[in-house]
């Protein structure tokens, strides 16, 4: 780029997509070709305006179609959070690499759709435009497309950090036990001798309660896993409620 110069600063939010020289104090010049919009001079520093709350230009809050002018100091602020999405129901969209994740959303009743066969970064993308769900990544190009509907990076790729960045992020309502940790289908209680069929022959003899999908039809029961998932559950109802 050849053009205005102006100065940008980052939230410290912000800091892990942008090269050392933005992360320190006070705003870093960057060099603009006088034509593109803030949003494109954003994204070209590294952020995912998917991570991108308010702009500041100047001391006034701009659009990321505002094409800066020479000399503006931007500031640029990280989501609020919770975020809100407005205009459909919260429901989320994992790509390939966050498959525990997506399984512990559901074990919280949270939608979220999910396949362990990478379709691409162009169908993860249509499929976010045409359900209205929120991508969740960690690819930053993939959260540049600009087909997908709402998405947000996921900032840790340890399943218990993830889990608490998307609950804490976006604040979604909590139905633990009431969606398929396989499929994302909706569960049902049922009753033992309708689900006989499915069951090893000591599942059967100890266990009482179960409950099925209805989409999938997999037979749920508090297994020798259930301590481990009931800690799950009951630390992400407390966190919700702190």
């Amino acid at each position: 780029m050849n053009g205005p110069e102006i100065h940008v600063s980052f939230a410290p939010e912000l800091h892990l997509f942008v090269a050392s020289k933005y992360t320190a104090a006070g705003p870093a010049p960057v060099v603009t070709d006088g034509s593109s919009t803030l949003g494109h001079v954003v994204e070209s520093l590294g952020v995912p305006l998917t991570e991108v709350g308010r702009l500041v230009a100047d001391g006034a809050e701009v659009a990321v179609s505002h094409v800066p002018g020479a000399g503006e100091s931007i500031e640029v602020q990280a989501v609020e959070r919770p975020q809100r999405i407005p205009g459909a129901p919260l429901r989320f969209l994992l790509d390939v690499h966050l498959g525990t994740l997506a399984r512990r959303l559901r074990l919280l009743g949270v939608d979220a759709a999910y396949t362990n066969e990478d379709p691409g970064d162009a169908a993860l993308a249509t499929l976010s435009a045409k359900e209205r769900r929120v991508l969740l990544s960690r690819d930053r190009g993939l959260l540049r497309r600009r087909e997908i509907w709402a998405g947000a990076f996921v900032y840790s790729d340890r399943p218990d950090d993830q889990l608490r960045d998307v609950l804490g992020r976006f604040a979604p309502a909590l139905a633990p036990w009431t969606r398929c940790t396989a499929c994302n289908g909706g569960l049902a209680d049922a009753d033992k001798n309708s689900v006989s069929e499915h069951l090893e022959h000591g599942t059967q003899r100890t266990y009482d309660v179960f409950a099925q999908c209805t989409a999938c039809g997999r037979v749920y029961w508090r297994g020798a896993h259930h301590a481990r998932l009931e800690a799950i559950v009951e630390k992400a109802l407390r966190d919700s409620t702190a």
